[in-house]
């Protein structure tokens, strides 16, 4: 039996709910895929939702009273405006409801287009469907050409976009599994959506941080993470824990040039403008997230938030290798600058700079 007949059931917004259902998931996206969804989700219950959709409207169609949990088998790259997408399963499901759902991961599009054509074609034809899929969608000159000729289809994710996208939307990320074609995750609802009307993609982002007497601040920095990255950190962190230097081990949301800028000081160049609008000090403790904040004792949170956080953090001039070193290193200077103020900005200023240019700190 041909593959088109034994997936010509599985129709755009069609409920796959008959006693056939593993058959035609295992015939359309492949016994591995479907072997997942049935760790994830009970398929033997009605109100487990079936669906092979790009579409809100045929989500929004299911009864409220009718679902527990959903499955969408339509790669989310097909998904025109993602998170209303995401936004309308958040609304149908309860509380700890299971989405599963699927997409290519722009490194298996790469692997898909070097696998179909030999090397030397290869190369341009990934470079121009990178630039059209990927980067015309961000771009506000060109956004409206690519809706305009696509639809909105065919889209280009990274693994970190889609899982942060997901749990912008109030989801929780169970679990994810990387194959040769798809990726398949499994998130759980647990909050209403953020509704983020403005996701910064563009090389200069700003980054939420607590500044002085808790207020928040917009830092600047030059983009070495994809996408949405920030809604990941706390589940970045419980999954890979912290590395020596007090950076997330392992963490996949950094680019490959990401790296490349941070070994440069790159990232930090726009820093500055935090500096001239007041918002930072040149020298002083690195302004944190609400969830690195949060690894920090209660003493250490109240005496950060006496003064402006700095461009120039004690980091640099201790060079602490682990968390407790870097709680340690930051308590030790800022009861020695509530003493002597200016003299301790100066002595740390200049150790920082030594160890930079001659021990060749880097930011990590």
């Amino acid at each position: 039996m041909r593959f088109e007949e034994l997936a010509q059931p599985v129709l755009d917004g069609m409920p796959l709910e008959n006693l056939m259902l593993d058959y035609r998931i295992a015939n359309t996206v492949g016994a591995e895929a479907l072997e997942f969804i049935r760790q994830q989700v009970n398929l033997n219950t009605l109100s487990t939702k079936v669906l092979h959709t790009s579409s809100k409207f045929n989500v929004e169609s299911i009864s409220d009273s009718e679902i527990s949990d959903f499955v969408n088998i339509r790669p989310l790259n097909h998904v025109r405006y993602l998170n209303k997408f995401f936004e309308a399963i958040n609304r149908k499901l309860p509380e700890d409801g299971i989405f599963v759902g699927t997409f290519e991961t722009f490194g298996q599009r790469r692997r898909r287009i070097f696998h179909r054509y030999k090397k030397w074609i290869a190369a341009p034809v990934y470079f121009v469907d990178f630039m059209f899929h990927r980067v015309f969608p961000k771009v506000k000159l060109t956004r409206k050409i690519y809706y305009f000729l696509t639809g909105g289809t065919n889209r280009v994710y990274s693994l970190t976009e889609m899982l942060g996208r997901l749990v912008s939307c109030g989801f929780d990320i169970v679990d994810y599994k990387q194959y040769s074609e798809q990726t398949y995750f499994a998130v759980r609802k647990i909050s209403e959506p953020e509704y983020n009307e403005e996701p910064s993609y563009g090389p200069l982002f700003k980054m939420r941080r607590i500044g002085k007497n808790g207020k928040v601040i917009h830092v600047y920095k030059f983009r070495t993470m994809h996408p949405y990255s920030e809604y990941l950190q706390k589940y970045v962190f419980e999954k890979n824990k912290l590395q020596e230097g007090g950076k997330i081990k392992d963490d996949f949301r950094i680019t490959y040039w990401g790296r490349i800028m941070r070994k440069l000081w790159i990232d930090e160049l726009p820093m500055f403008i935090n500096f001239f609008k007041g918002d930072l000090k040149l020298v002083g403790v690195r302004p944190l997230s609400k969830h690195y904040l949060s690894l920090y004792d209660d003493e250490l949170r109240e005496l950060r938030m006496r003064y402006k956080p700095g461009l120039v953090p004690p980091f640099y001039a201790d060079m602490p290798k682990t968390l407790e070193e870097i709680i340690e290193s930051e308590k030790r200077y800022l009861h020695q600058f509530e003493k002597y103020g200016f003299i301790t900005d100066t002595k740390y200023f200049f150790k920082a700079v030594y160890n930079i240019l001659i021990k060749r700190a880097r930011s990590n």
